[in-house]
């Protein structure tokens, strides 16, 4: 095996507007993807082409291209292209036919940007108040509506030929830390996150949302010790009891969470062993590199099975070809008017129900 077979598991991220030598060393350790940041961003065309020339130095493998594009406060792509309200309002609507339309717009503006995957929607359910992490990201309080407004906008998303991934499992609602600064720790029964936390998550399992996204968070009656994005126990309960077949993403393992108690190859292996398939390292080359190594000396060792390795890299690759690749996009359809006035009547209907 070469060290690339173990890069094609890291999506990576990068400083600057422009291929540089970060880019260029990511690609020759054989990553297979690259999250793009505001940092990454200038405007529609810089980033249509900035995409097209990464793909290009790669004509051997599908690269995923991915953003966190939400709407309300975690919005990467501004405007030109549509901004899209928060998803506590689109939540206050109640109507899954409009969060459809809304996931299948952010699909077409997505595309022809060159995007494949979109780290959205939350599907926590905002279940404490002083979560300063949360709140208004989650379509709201009640567990049913979270779970059907998640699973329309995934449906709209996917139907418009862009990968959704609800996030975060096993639930990040109920808590009052931030992962990018701390580890949160959640201690309720299991009784309690069965009727709270796991609703949205089944409802995006049933939906046939290509990936699911882990939280780095200490679910205390599954596992007191390890945070969800690194333990065995956490990520079964989504494989098994919600039989979730797709692709499961680890959290940017450069959040203090992890990366505060975890060197990067520790973190990237221990990832890998628990159950994720495409591991995020979204800033430091170094990090990305470790992470890389760990996992090519563990294989080599035995200490990550053949058969793990394998896994992952095949169900990154089912996500990568679920969708044919975007190509030169229309740049016409941000923020076009039929995009703006559906941005509006969401806005209207959702803060006339608050």
């Amino acid at each position: 095996m070469r060290v690339q077979d173990a890069g094609r598991v890291l999506m990576v991220g990068f400083d600057g507007a422009v291929v540089n030598d970060h880019v260029r060393e990511a690609l020759a350790l054989g990553v297979g993807g690259f999250i793009l940041f505001t940092r990454n961003i200038q405007e529609p065309a810089q980033v249509g082409e900035l995409i097209a020339e990464i793909r290009a130095l790669a004509p051997d493998r599908r690269l995923l291209f991915a953003v966190d594009q939400e709407g309300g406060r975690v919005t990467r792509l501004g405007p030109p292209c549509t901004v899209w309200p928060k998803m506590r309002v689109l939540g206050q609507t109640g109507d899954e036919e409009l969060a459809f339309w809304l996931g299948t717009a952010l699909a077409a503006e997505m595309r022809a940007l060159g995007f494949d995957l979109n780290f959205a929607p939350v599907v926590d359910v905002d279940a404490n108040p002083d979560n300063p992490v949360i709140g208004d990201r989650s379509f709201g309080r009640d567990p049913q509506l979270v779970a059907r407004m998640g699973a329309a906008l995934i449906k709209g998303l996917q139907s418009g030929g862009v990968l959704a991934c609800a996030k975060h499992f096993p639930g990040h609602g109920n808590t009052d830390k931030d992962s990018h600064h701390e580890l949160p720790v959640i201690e309720i029964d299991e009784a309690q996150w069965r009727a709270v936390d796991l609703p949205p998550f089944a409802a995006a399992a049933a939906a046939d949302v290509a990936a699911v996204m882990t939280a780095h968070i200490v679910l205390t009656y599954a596992d007191e010790a390890l945070p969800a994005t690194l333990s065995p126990r956490v990520l079964t309960l989504l494989r098994r009891q919600l039989r979730f077949n797709g692709m499961i993403v680890s959290d940017d393992l450069e959040m203090k969470a992890v990366a505060a108690h975890y060197a990067p190859g520790e973190a990237a292996l221990l990832a890998a062993r628990a159950g994720c398939d495409l591991l995020l390292v979204c800033r430091q080359w170094e990090r990305q590199e470790a992470a890389v190594r760990a996992l090519y000396d563990a294989h080599r060792s035995g200490a990550l099975p053949p058969l793990r390795l394998n896994e992952m890299r095949k169900r990154i690759e089912t996500a990568a070809f679920r969708f044919p690749p975007p190509g030169k996009g229309d740049l016409s359809v941000l923020g076009c008017d039929e995009h703006r006035r559906l941005a509006a009547m969401i806005k209207q209907i959702g803060e006339e129900r608050e």
